[in-house]
């Protein structure tokens, strides 16, 4: 019985739920304001749809191959390359496990109290920075004791928590027009049209640097895009659809963030609700929707009192959607890249003992290996002497460059593969780009976009002189630098003992 086909419908449907993110736009406005929405049109047009379309390639042309990105930067490149690359993959969802390990309590704490109370935490003596990362610790340790025995009924509290954050985006983008149709009025007002699309409102991303940096996070809110890798095949008519499909795709995800961010702004004055030394991107997303539901209540004329209740359970409503995905994906981030890096490996780069597999199909001694690591980093960041604001704001810089960089890999290696597919090597079943001056040239651009991206973000702390700016950055180059030479090393080490047998 043949294999039902994707219609154009559900492609785009399954690149939309795999890239869009509802945190995003109320970090985004607060970052730059309306000013972020021309960003993530630059961002559609020269960074998502032509990496989109190089993803696809490389999944139709090894659609048999185990292995992932991995096996595709090795038949395109060398062993060595696609292992660096892999690895620094692999090395950015452990910088995402230090992020959310500490975040994760800031989120359980609105789902409580409606509010961050994170701040008047404390455990044996430790400042509340501290203390976050203790609990951050102990979670590593529970999820790798849980995650080891088998994953059982995770994906189905994914499911739960995916369906919640999903609806989150529904929300406020309905909440903000029923607001906005309530008042006649936009609580962020648009006076200037060219001010307000390319000015933030926030000094520190007011400068040329700060306006680039700032693209760091609209790339990141396009992140996902592997999951589709393997779709062009299970498409309709793929030569015609897919393309069409990713153009559309595009321009809907790109749209939805446009809306989300002006629905912010049809409820939240930037000065009023979020110039606060209190507000930071790890908590922002909570004090939107907080102030969604206030201004929900005082629009329909409820009191005082009870427009700030409404505004409470609805930052609630978001602690608890986004502590059950989050919590259901950092189970299945806890052993999914790191088995994808076991697996697609060479044979013996890796110690038979961290390769091994126990009774429940997990390799539970890699994953306590991991589990060291991840807290190192955790202690390292939660006891730097940073504030609450500059804490939260390294462990997410951190991990949007980290994610980011094993992009570079996958586009510069896609450069050797079009060659290479070209020549017959790997079959012409699927192609966008038919020659390899249009290929090349598309490349090069995603690599400068993703490479200029990450030095931007990297150098505008130091440029903008905050306290503590030298060591933001020195963090955000040290994960992808260090990862980038144990990879490097480890390579090395298994190539000199081939060679010596």
């Amino acid at each position: 019985m043949p294999q039902k086909k994707l219609t154009l419908i559900a492609l785009i449907l399954m690149i939309f739920s795999s890239v869009y993110g509802f945190a995003n736009m109320p970090r985004s406005f607060y970052l730059m304001g309306y000013a972020a929405i021309p960003w993530y049109f630059f961002v559609a047009l020269f960074f998502f749809i032509p990496y989109a379309f190089m993803i696809s390639e490389y999944g139709a042309a090894f659609r048999k191959e185990k292995g992932g990105i991995l096996a595709w930067m090795d038949k395109s490149v060398g062993g060595g390359f696609a292992f660096i690359g892999t690895f620094m993959w692999y090395a950015s969802y452990a910088v995402w496990m230090v992020s959310v390990s500490s975040s994760l309590w800031l989120i359980l704490s609105y789902a409580f109290y409606g509010q961050d109370q994170t701040s008047t935490w404390s455990l044996f003596g430790l400042s509340s920075v501290q203390t976050l990362g203790v609990l951050g610790i102990i979670l590593v340790i529970i999820v790798t004791a849980i995650g080891s025995r088998g994953l059982g009924n995770i994906s189905k509290v994914a499911t739960v928590g995916g369906i919640a954050t999903a609806f989150l985006n529904v929300v406020l983008i309905l909440g903000g027009l029923i607001v906005y149709l309530k008042n006649g009025h936009l609580a962020q007002p648009i006076q200037n049209i060219a001010h307000s699309f390319t000015v933030s409102p926030m000094p520190e991303y007011q400068s040329i640097l700060g306006m680039l940096a700032f693209l760091t996070f609209a790339l990141f809110s396009f992140g996902g895009l592997e999951a589709i890798g393997t779709l062009a095949d299970e498409i309709k008519n793929p030569e015609k659809n897919f393309p069409k499909g990713i153009l559309i795709a595009a321009v809907v995800v790109a749209l939805g963030y446009a809306l989300g961010i002006l629905a912010c702004g049809a409820f939240t004055n930037w000065g009023e609700i979020l110039h606060s030394d209190k507000v930071h991107m790890g908590n922002v997303a909570y004090i939107v929707l907080n102030n969604l539901g206030y201004q929900l209540g005082i629009s329909f004329g409820a009191d005082q009192s009870t427009a700030v209740i409404l505004g409470n359970w609805m930052a609630r409503y978001v602690g608890a959607s986004m502590f059950i995905s989050l919590v259901s994906a950092f189970f299945i981030l806890s052993y999914s890249p790191l088995r994808t890096l076991i697996e697609g490996s060479p044979k013996g780069i890796w110690p038979e003992k961290l390769c091994r597999m126990n009774k429940n199909d997990m390799p539970a001694n890699a994953m306590w290996a991991q589990a060291v690591l991840v807290i190192i980093l955790i202690a390292f960041v939660s006891f730097g002497g940073q504030n609450a604001s500059q804490f939260f704001r390294v462990l997410i810089l951190m991990t949007n460059v980290a994610m980011s960089i094993p992009y570079v890999f996958l586009s510069v290696a896609y450069i050797f593969f079009k060659k290479k597919q070209l020549a017959g090597e790997f079959g012409k079943s699927f192609m966008v780009f038919k020659t390899q001056r249009t290929a090349t040239i598309f490349a090069v651009i995603v690599t400068l976009i993703i490479a200029f991206a990450n030095f931007f973000a990297i150098i505008e702390p130091i440029v903008q002189h905050d306290k503590g700016g030298i060591f933001q950055s020195v963090a955000m180059v040290c994960g992808p630098i260090l990862f980038g030479i144990v990879g490097y090393v480890v390579y090395s080490l298994h190539q000199k003992r081939q060679a010596n047998r």
